[in-house]
């Protein structure tokens, strides 16, 4: 019956870890009543002897009966017996969960049958371990159910799993396997019941059992071993990894990206980008995302996501890669790609403060293209799309800066760079072979008479802007090829992400290379700060051109009919030839006085600069945090202080039975120094003779079981050979001790400190110099004290052991 008890502990336990997938506590008591009916289930199969295989089918039936109580009491015969108007009831209610779960991301509300799913989940566990452990005496294997059930948040969640969590589910599966244990002991013969001593030079002597039965062996160092094994790895399993580098993610582990062509549930631990995009241009009322400044105080686009694959129904967004040399915290970003050396070159500064309001979002909103980023935490930079993105971080409330060299590109350059070949990944290009070709003839007939791949961008843009005939509007839905057809050849009503994904589509049929970007426009100025709100949710797709890179356009129609934030691209304007000294607000590029040519003596010194608030071109703002010299410094102090711990805590002793001799101090747990503590008028003999029982524990010189203080003395001063003062020294302090344990009168006891003070001097003259930093730095009778805790709480497994041996023995006595 053990086994069945601790493979529900085992399993409820582990059933703990599921606590960061749910909102409430209702799933926990749940499972915990469908835990407790398969221990029922178990105990019953045990009491009558039930065969191996009969027992699981028992703690099915007793989970039937709970479920059946717990969800579809009024629909159940005396509220217990199963019906048919019942059982049609939990299967309604399994539909549900299971569409729940598909509808919801953790942590998920606790419908009614999101508990019934959970609940039956764990009772199904809680029967496999059962089955593993109790009936088949395999508890190792016992531990693969309950691996199972820890894989589910790991799986769902991007968050490691919490360390208190996994103490307590690893913690019942150690007492499973001791509880295996003393089972397979307990076959061997009758058990015998032998109590503990708590002397530790000496093991206790072996009984006799009951009714003559021979004396077992004392196999308590093994059973405390075993625990000390168990304790030991679980300790290991919770501050190791803190102690190791961070290692890459891998594609089996990582967060839950679409790979690519991975269709609508692309995601990062957050909905899928395109549906989080609608939702929040449907909510009914503007909420703050994010506020900035940049030291230019020109709105910018900031890109969240970059998706670049099309699957026929919707764009999607390839696994990001972030290695370890890519961190933010390791300086420059890689370079933007295809960005050459002939456009001019803006360099902007952005502080962003993120919302707190802003939930399960991985991605950090930024301008493109980002070359140095500062923010706290592990934030890595994909090399293909430089968006930046965290497997441990979340982006709700942090502040970051950015640094952006933006590229600012005229009409002219990206003419003359048409004959460039654009080197990008074929997925820039790719396009399902199911296409309408109808969507492929108007691609053609609205780029016809284009000269070069830029003018055919322009006319793509245009169309959707000026000449097609497009309006916008938030009731439109739907994807894939046909929902594409219509738009673009039948209603062409829709919203950004219409117009940017059918201009992407339109782009790659022409040969030039489009992604989709999602995020936000610049926003609007509320006081010195830009502020950017739901309302501003949009997207955009991104043209490549080799040379440049990848340029912004804008297809959506902006304005009191439109997007209202959307700024069409400067580049892509009609515009005089003097437009390059343009100041007007673009998503793509930005104009700065960094970028005119400045005498090196003229320019201003930097101190002033930062006194200012401002950075010199090119640098971000310099970073006020502590140096890392400083921090390392810490940290070892730090290290220090916890080492000195057992130092401090011997001095405290010391102080205390030397200086305070009226306090009752602590002794050594041994029976010598417990009685002499019993008397409150001698607590100073106490004091002095459990001090020097300490001084020689940590001088390596420790005292004898059966010594008594005359015979210590007398050993003492003859091997160590203590001239006359440190020998008198310990005799009065032996002759003191001996009065206050023998003699019916002790008399007068004069003070101790001088003779103690004599002894501990004399005693360290002998040992090395070594064992003397030792016994101050890391004194052994300190740390003999921790040992002596440890073992007392690890004791307690063999109180609740001992409990069950004295009630087998009263039964077989009775």
């Amino acid at each position: 019956m053990r086994l069945t008890i601790a493979s529900g502990v085992a399993s409820f336990t582990a059933a703990i870890l599921l606590y960061p997938l749910f909102q409430g506590g209702t799933w926990f008591w749940t499972s915990l009543g469908a835990v407790l009916a398969v221990v029922a289930a178990g105990l019953i199969s045990s009491r009558l002897s039930l065969p191996a295989w009969a027992a699981p089918l028992l703690g099915l039936a007793a989970t039937w009966v709970y479920l059946t109580v717990a969800f579809a009491a009024g629909k159940a015969w005396a509220v217990v017996i199963p019906t048919k108007s019942s059982v049609l009831e939990l299967a309604r209610l399994l539909g549900t969960g299971w569409d729940d779960i598909q509808r919801f991301a953790a942590p998920v509300p606790e419908t009614r049958g999101i508990t019934l799913l959970t609940a039956g989940g764990v009772a199904v566990i809680a029967i496999a371990v059962d089955l593993l452990a109790a009936r088949v005496r395999r508890a190792a294997l016992a531990g693969l159910p309950l691996l199972a059930l820890a894989t589910v948040p790991a799986t769902i969640l991007a968050e490691p799993i919490s360390w208190p969590a996994f103490i307590v589910a690893a913690l019942g599966f150690v007492s499973l396997l001791i509880s295996d244990g003393r089972e397979r002991v307990g076959h061997w013969g009758r058990a015998v019941l032998v109590r503990r001593t708590r002397s530790a030079t000496s093991p206790s002597p072996s009984r006799s059992a009951p009714g003559g039965a021979r004396a077992a062996a004392d196999t308590r160092g093994l059973r405390l071993s075993g625990k000390r094994i168990g304790f030991a790895a679980i300790l290991l399993a919770v501050l190791l990894p803190a102690a190791l580098p961070a290692m890459e993610p891998v594609s089996f582990f990582t967060f839950g990206v679409g790979g690519r062509g991975s269709g609508p549930g692309n995601s990062i631990s957050i909905a899928n980008p395109i549906a989080s995009l609608k939702g929040q241009l449907d909510l009914p009322e503007r909420r703050v995302v994010l506020t900035y400044t940049n030291n230019d105080d020109t709105p910018r686009y900031l890109r969240i996501y970059a998706l670049d694959t099309f699957d026929g129904q919707q764009f999607g967004m390839t696994q990001p890669k972030g290695a370890p040399q890519n961190r933010t915290e390791n300086g420059p970003l890689p370079p933007p790609p295809g960005l050459g050396r002939d456009p001019q070159i803006t360099n902007v500064v952005t502080s962003v403060q993120i919302s707190d309001d802003l939930a399960r979002l991985r991605f950090l909103p930024l301008p493109y293209p980002p070359r140095q980023i500062r923010v706290d935490g592990d934030w890595r930079a994909d090399v293909d799309t430089l968006m930046v993105f965290s497997t441990r971080e979340e982006a709700a409330g942090i502040e970051y800066e950015v640094l952006t060299s933006e590229p600012k590109p005229t009409a002219s350059l990206l003419e003359s760079l048409d004959g460039a070949q654009p080197n990008t990944d074929p997925r820039f290009l790719r396009l399902p072979e199911n296409l309408p070709p109808e969507i492929a003839q108007l691609a053609d007939e609205v780029t016809a008479g284009a000269g070069t791949t830029y003018e055919a961008a322009v006319k793509l843009q245009e169309f959707f802007t000026r000449t097609g005939g497009f309006t916008y509007s938030l009731r439109t839905q739907g994807h894939g090829n046909s929902a594409l057809r219509d738009f673009l050849l039948r209603d062409r009503t829709g919203y950004c992400e219409q117009f940017a994904a059918s201009m992407a589509v339109l782009a790659r049929l022409v040969g030039i290379p489009s992604r989709v970007a999602i995020g936000y426009t610049g926003g609007v100025k509320m006081g010195d700060r830009w502020e950017v709100g739901t309302n501003d949710s949009h997207s955009w797709p991104e043209l490549y051109f080799e040379g440049v890179g990848w340029l912004p356009f804008e297809p959506t129609p902006s304005g009191a009919a439109g997007q209202g934030s959307a700024r069409v691209p400067e580049y892509t304007q009609p515009r005089p030839e003097t437009t390059e000294e343009s100041t007007s607000p673009t998503p793509g590029a930005t104009s700065s006085s960094a970028d005119e040519p400045q005498d090196p003596s003229a320019r201003r010194n930097p101190r002033e600069v930062d006194r200012e608030g401002t950075v010199l071109p090119g640098e971000l703002p310099p970073d006020d945090s502590m140096p890392l010299i400083a921090q390392i410094g810490i940290g070892a102090a730090a290290l220090l202080l916890v080492l000195l711990i057992p130092a401090g805590v011997r001095m405290v002793t010391r102080n205390r039975r030397v200086r305070s001799l009226g306090f009752k101090v602590a002794q050594p747990a041994d029976e010598l120094t417990a009685r002499m503590a019993s008397s409150r008028s001698h607590t100073s003999v106490a004091a002095a003779w459990a001090e020097l029982d300490d001084v020689l524990y940590d001088y390596g010189m420790a005292r004898g079981a059966s010594e008594t203080p005359r015979a210590l003395a007398r050993r003492l001063t003859q091997q160590y050979e203590f001239d006359a003062g440190s020998a008198a020294a310990i005799t009065n302090i032996a002759s003191a001790v001996e009065r206050v344990l023998f003699a019916r009168d002790a008399g007068r006891i004069e003070p101790m400190r001088k003779d103690l003070r004599k002894v501990r001097q004399a005693l360290a003259a002998t040992t090395s110099r070594g064992r003397r930093v030792r016994a101050v730095l890391l004194p052994p009778s300190t740390l003999r004290r921790l040992r002596l805790l440890g073992e007392r709480l690890l004791d307690g497994f063999d109180l609740l052991e001992n409990i069950g041996l004295r009630r087998t023995a009263a039964q077989k006595g009775s």
